[in-house]
């Protein structure tokens, strides 16, 4: 590095790029134009390698830099042409080349320019990285940006020996990529252009020499990854366990409602204690439970899923849902805006203020932004509830609610909820194994205690979660694997969200390589 002290001149060969002279400088408005010419007093035949001081002719080239004091670079290099001496050479005229990391060959760019401009490529994409390098005296436009990233690509990667694959949405539900991660180094390395076993299997064979293959549940990269690494040990991803493990609970609630409603004595619904919105939601309930009742007929006499899709019409989907008793539900309870101040409502209602527009007025000054009418149904709701006898109707929570419930500790409860999870798990004792099957496995993926597992597998296999465990079966050696390995695709779903950002922030139409080159070229 050069110092300069006070009182020392600028030279000015400080402020062109190495391998250049410079004859004169001249500003005009935001433009500083510099006239420069090479300093050696030889040229190289790129052909035959023969140094040759035999000049041709001269001609100019007009090179962009690097921004000066707020100004605008412009280099107008005198360029020489040369004569090769050799005469063994195809090649009688060559120009004058400077080293790569000066000035490429038919550059208009000089090379530590066109590397921040590849860096603000990487980081910004075309238009925000065009409007930024605007402003920072460097004028080039997004398709030039884009250009750059996609000619620099991205460096080979080291041949990897523990990754991570994963798919990725190009578009939700309608078209999938994958990413390939490494996982020792913390990177992508790849990216296929959708998720097919096929495609993940041709590029894990030309890399024999991975050892792990860390993966999500399902089946299609295990089955590449089992065709093209027989002797790699597949991990699987231990998040995707854990809430696959909650799911299946929240199964074997779906499937127990029937006996939850009759635990809860809420067997019986009389339909004139309902408000407009509750009787709109129990027909839906009526025309449900007469479809699942035709459904189950079907199925009872022999029909296979296929023969009662074609019969009724309804989805593959929906068929599968009610032969596995996983559609009773009849309020489909949402979120409320009044779930924060549900309290003070409570307050106000025992102590004698009735009035549904009253209590909304008063919600208003305290903050709240919701209408009038959501709390003029739950007024009228509560006016219906004290209505009821014994004999009435008792409201159930939703599946998902008694899910929640019953797997959140005692002392978060209210006493209410306290009561209502005590009264389903007397009256539907089944529901209590498979809670606890549910917290043994997701204690044994936290403990790291692999040697459980088949214990955990003979035990709850023939309660309410028998289709988790039999899934739990069929990929064992991965879930081993994961309970007693430090490997999971976490950082695989890291990488993937980044991914996404940078495809949005290209407005979703950036292809695959340059994709590729700006998730993997930044490392």
């Amino acid at each position: 590095m050069r110092w300069f002290h006070k009182g020392t001149a600028l030279r000015s060969s400080a402020i062109v790029p190495p391998g250049f002279l410079v004859d004169r400088v001249s500003i005009d408005g935001v433009t500083t134009t510099i006239e420069a010419r090479g300093v050696g007093a030889t040229g190289q035949c790129p052909d035959c390698r023969s140094a040759s001081v035999r000049v041709h002719s001269r001609y100019q080239r007009r090179l962009a830099d690097l921004p000066l004091a707020g100004r605008v670079v412009r280099i107008s290099l005198m360029a020489r042409r040369f004569r090769c001496i050799s005469a063994s050479c195809r090649r009688s005229i060559f120009t004058e080349r400077f080293s790569d990391d000066v000035l490429a060959v038919h550059a208009r760019r000089t090379a530590r320019l066109d590397g921040l401009v590849h860096h603000l490529a990487l980081a910004l994409g075309g238009r925000p990285a065009a409007d930024l390098a605007r402003r920072l005296m460097m004028p080039v436009s997004n398709d030039t940006l884009l250009r750059v990233v996609r000619r620099r690509g991205r460096p080979a990667p080291p041949a990897p020996n523990v990754i991570g694959i994963d798919d990725w949405a190009w578009k939700r539900n309608q078209r999938y990529g994958a990413i390939i991660c490494d996982l020792e180094r913390h990177r992508p390395i790849k990216l296929l252009p959708d998720r097919e076993p096929a495609t993940a299997q041709a590029w894990l064979t030309g890399q024999p020499q991975i050892a792990i293959v860390a993966r999500d549940r399902g089946g299609g990269f295990a089955l590449a990854a089992s065709k093209a690494l027989p002797g790699a040990l597949q991990v699987a991803d231990r998040w995707h366990l854990m809430e696959n493990a909650s799911a299946a609970f929240l199964d074997a609630v779906r499937k127990s409602m029937r006996q939850i409603r009759s635990a809860l004595g809420a067997a019986f619904i009389d339909p004139t204690l309902l408000t407009a919105a509750e009787r709109l939601q129990y027909e839906g309930y009526l025309r449900r439970e007469e479809m699942n009742a035709a459904i189950l007929a079907r199925a009872e006499g022999g029909a296979t899923i296929k023969q009662i899709v074609r019969e009724t019409g309804q989805s593959r989907g929906l068929v599968r849902k009610i032969l596995r008793g996983q559609r009773s539900d009849i309020f489909r309870t949402r979120e409320s805006s009044l779930e924060p101040h549900l309290p003070w409502l409570d307050a106000q209602w025992a102590a004698g203020s009735r009035n549904g527009a009253e209590l909304w007025r008063r919600l208003r000054a305290s903050g709240f932004r919701g209408s009038l009418r959501v709390v003029s149904e739950w007024a009228c709701r509560r006016r219906h509830a004290e209505k009821m006898d014994e004999a009435g109707f008792r409201r159930t929570p939703s599946a998902r609610t008694i899910a929640r419930l019953m797997t959140t500790g005692r002392d978060a409860l209210s006493k209410t909820q306290t009561l209502t999870i005590a009264t389903i798990e007397d009256g539907v004792p089944a529901l209590v194994d498979a809670r606890a099957a549910v917290t043994a496995f997701q204690t044994m993926i936290r403990m790291k205690a692999g040697d459980e597992l088949d214990g955990w597998i003979d035990h709850a296999k023939t309660g309410l979660l028998a289709s988790f465990v039999n899934g739990v079966m069929k990929d064992r050696a991965a879930i081993a694997a994961a309970i007693v390995t430090a490997w999971s695709n976490g950082q695989t779903e890291g990488q993937i969200t980044k991914l996404k950002l940078i495809k949005r922030q290209m407005y979703g139409r950036a292809k695959l390589d340059l994709l590729e080159a700006r998730l993997i070229g930044a490392q």
